[in-house]
């Protein structure tokens, strides 16, 4: 079926706007991306009258798509100043992707309406750790080995895709508490995306979408054109956000994007539930 001219010119300003939003917040706030972009991703689809049953999937699917760019451009980037611990993510990088095809899995499974709920949570938690953390919090010097290493790093990369998310909002508070700078835990966070979002989308582009109330443009879960359209304006706008990061203090932006954050999340469970 061809989509209609209108709905598809809609369809492309919403996701510029988007995009320009997640590259400013990016640059300013260290935020992925991905928290801002399934949320906006699923309100924009929704107001655009795109109603699947598994709008949520192409949601996740398609911010994890967008974040493979944005991770490798920012692993790269950091690789180079040496800040990456590469022995964490070697030895992480198995159960973190274990963990990712398990997302995977679990997303496939579930309706539009129970991934809302799961997100809400998640997202709120997120918040509330932004808002009341603590870089000063510890839950030990090291990064977990052995038992602990084998549950917590299939946890995070499953979180991290029911989430539609890279590896910062997990992996850096994770990294933190165990003793790790803020620049190198989010350094190595870039990795953990890489590693999360690569097979959560191979899987998901072979998720079928059934075409009633399907957005335009999709291959299996992924939405082509909102993946093209957010990834460039990302590159267009994260630099301003980095300027704006060095000409004010951040950490107010970050209370307040926080708070945005938990109203995010309350709209969207109260969405799921009704």
């Amino acid at each position: 079926m061809v989509p209609d001219t209108g709905l598809v010119l809609q369809m492309l300003g919403l996701l510029l706007a988007i995009g320009a939003l997640a590259g400013v917040l990016a640059g300013l706030l260290g935020v992925g991306g991905g928290v801002v972009l399934v949320a906006a991703f699923y309100f924009a689809f929704q107001y655009l009258g795109y109603d699947s049953p598994q709008l949520m999937q192409i949601c996740l699917a398609t911010s994890l798509a967008t974040i493979i760019v944005t991770s490798v451009r920012s692993l790269l980037g950091h690789s180079k100043r040496a800040a990456v611990d590469w022995e964490v993510l070697r030895s992480w990088a198995p159960g973190i992707a274990l963990g990712s095809f398990l997302g995977v899995a679990t997303a496939a499974a579930l309706r539009s309406e129970f991934l809302q709920a799961i997100f809400a949570v998640l997202a709120g938690i997120v918040g509330l750790y932004m808002l009341f953390g603590r870089i000063e919090w510890r839950l030990g010097s090291q990064m977990p080995t052995g038992a602990k290493r084998v549950v917590l790093a299939p946890t995070v990369g499953y979180l991290s895709v029911l989430m539609g998310i890279g590896g910062g909002s997990f992996g850096v508070p994770l990294m933190t508490l165990y003793g790790r700078k803020i620049h190198s835990a989010i350094a190595t966070a870039a990795g953990f995306g890489v590693i999360i979002s690569v097979p959560s989308v191979i899987g998901f582009l072979f998720i079928s979408i059934d075409e009633p109330g399907r957005p335009p443009f999709n291959i299996g879960a992924v939405n082509l054109a909102a993946f093209a359209v957010v990834v460039a304006m990302t590159f267009v706008t994260t630099p301003y956000g980095v300027r704006l990061a060095h000409a004010m203090n951040p950490v107010p932006l970050r209370r307040v994007f926080a708070f945005f954050l938990i109203l995010v999340a309350a709209n969207m469970f109260r969405q799921a539930v009704m």
